[in-house]
């Protein structure tokens, strides 16, 4: 769709209006409002959208808009108006038509004033919105519950109230030649790489696409590209400490209305390992849960297609090790054991997610108990594919990126039908192939392998450590910030 012209505000009023109420659709819509109005002898047209409207707002300007004599509108009336005599703090004029029928339809109401060349906007929009609360993917057991909304505003509401600082910047855009979806841009102008800023600003001016169908997943498609590779390049969160806690580390945020999911950009494959609850206890101990969660993590990638291939090999293995393997692999051989197992525990997720959270328990002793033991009893699994299975999919949910975990759970297969069809080079092979792949991925100029390919000793230690605060002197050096230092 091609950009739309400006239209300016003509002196003539009724053209205005005529214009607006074609435009705008008012004889087809019945949620977009246009009253016509009469005070101190000069004719008014306001538009809103009903929904979005704040009532008492309304009714209290209108109110002393009719206290208006002849004279008082007889010199400048956008002047007086704006200036004096409506009680509103958000306002703003403009002289395009256009400007009026998209600030309209985004929830700000429209003041056409006869013989006026502009128009005023009032800011007035009241979004349908819950309650801020804990998001379920990022819970912690101490730390703040309030999580983000579906409301721009809101959201960046909750990063301001946790970094006062007069450098953080939100810049507003809008994106979608037809669905025009508010968005943010957010970053500390004294700490973020003005280049990177400047990369992602060019990049959400570039596309030109009807509207976001999926908000925030949409803006990531366009600005990272790279269909194939399943990893993330960019991650989500919904809490916002965590959200300030990379704004300070010299990230830039992208913020949509209409999600309650922000991106955090640049990051690497180690940002998405990363959980608030390690940060919520001791040094010792949230080093602790780090390097359980990443066992767990490497455990659900490797340790099923690694047995499955050492169960098929057994000369591969020592003869202490000569347990691993079922005695009887049953009527299915291990690899349909396997695959059937992955597609099914994929199919409960699913299953999972479309069903009411009052019916989940049920579903899941329905899966554990029904399918999983009559399905050893008559021979279809072996105890060992049921209990990898498990495993696996225990370290898959103990990722704390979604995305991530989707990503790894893909690649497990990979390897497992690698190892499958060409024995343990298959298997060696895919996992090279693996970590080729994320050694050649970079996210905004950023290796997403950092700090480890390429290897910087002191950056990586802070990621298998959790480093005590006091202690994190400085910002990571792959941003290429501007101000290093965290303490002064």
């Amino acid at each position: 769709m091609s950009q739309v012209t400006q239209v300016p505000v003509s002196e003539r009023f009724e053209e205005n209006i005529s214009y607006l109420q074609k435009e705008l659709r008012i004889d087809k819509s019945f949620d977009v409002i246009h009253h016509k109005l009469e005070y101190g002898g000069l004719k008014f047209g306001l538009f809103f959208v009903d929904g979005f409207a704040k009532d008492d707002v309304m009714v209290n300007i209108m109110r002393h808009i009719n206290a208006l004599a002849p004279r008082d509108l007889r010199s400048n009336p956008i002047e007086v108006l704006t200036r004096s005599l409506i009680p509103y703090i958000e306002l703003e004029t403009t002289e395009d038509l256009e400007e009026v029928i998209t600030q309209v339809l985004s929830g700000q109401a429209a003041l056409i004033v006869e013989g006026a060349t502009k128009a005023i906007l009032i800011d007035i929009r009241e979004y349908p919105s819950r309650t801020p609360e804990e998001p379920d993917i990022e819970r912690v057991v101490r730390g703040p519950r309030d999580g983000f909304v579906e409301t721009l505003v809101f959201n960046t509401a909750l990063i301001r109230r946790r970094i006062r600082d007069r450098s953080l910047v939100m810049r507003y855009k809008q994106v979608g030649q037809r669905s025009k979806t508010d968005i943010v841009l957010a970053y500390m102008d004294s700490i973020a790489d003005p280049d990177l800023v400047k990369l992602i600003d060019q990049k959400l001016n570039e596309i030109n696409i009807d509207g976001l169908s999926m908000a925030e997943k949409t803006i990531e498609e366009f600005i990272f590209g790279r269909y194939m590779n399943p990893y993330p390049l960019v991650r989500f969160t919904e809490r916002a400490d965590t959200s300030a806690v990379h704004l300070l580390e010299g990230h830039v945020l992208i913020i949509v209305d209409g999600s309650p999911s922000v991106l955090i950009c640049p990051t690497t494959f180690w940002h998405h390992l990363q959980h608030a609850e390690e940060y919520r206890q001791k040094p010792v101990v949230g080093a602790f849960l780090r390097w359980v969660r990443f066992t767990a993590i490497f455990t659900s990638l490797f340790v099923l297609p690694l047995w499955y291939v050492l169960a098929t090999n057994p000369h591969l293995l020592p003869e202490r090790w000569d347990f691993i393997g079922p005695d009887d692999v049953g009527h299915l051989s291990l690899f349909w054991q396997f695959f059937l197992a992955e597609i099914g525990t994929e199919i409960l997720r699913m299953a999972a997610i479309h069903t009411p959270s009052a019916l989940a328990t049920a579903l899941g002793l329905v899966a554990a108990i029904l399918i999983g033991e009559i399905a050893v009893q008559v021979g279809l699994f072996t105890n060992e594919v049921i209990l990898y299975v498990a495993i696996s999919v225990m370290g898959t949910y103990a990722t704390p990126s979604y995305e991530l975990s989707l990503a790894n759970r893909m690649f497990r297969i990979i390897f497992l039908i690698a190892g499958a069809v060409f024995g343990l080079y298959g298997f060696t092979l895919a996992v090279a192939f693996w970590v080729i792949l994320l050694a050649s991925t970079k996210t905004l100029n950023v290796p997403y392998l950092w700090p480890l390919i390429p290897l910087d000793i002191k950056a990586l230690y802070e990621v298998l450590v959790r480093t005590p605060v006091p202690l994190k002197k400085t910002r990571p050096a792959i941003l290429d910030i501007e101000d290093a230092d965290k303490l002064h």
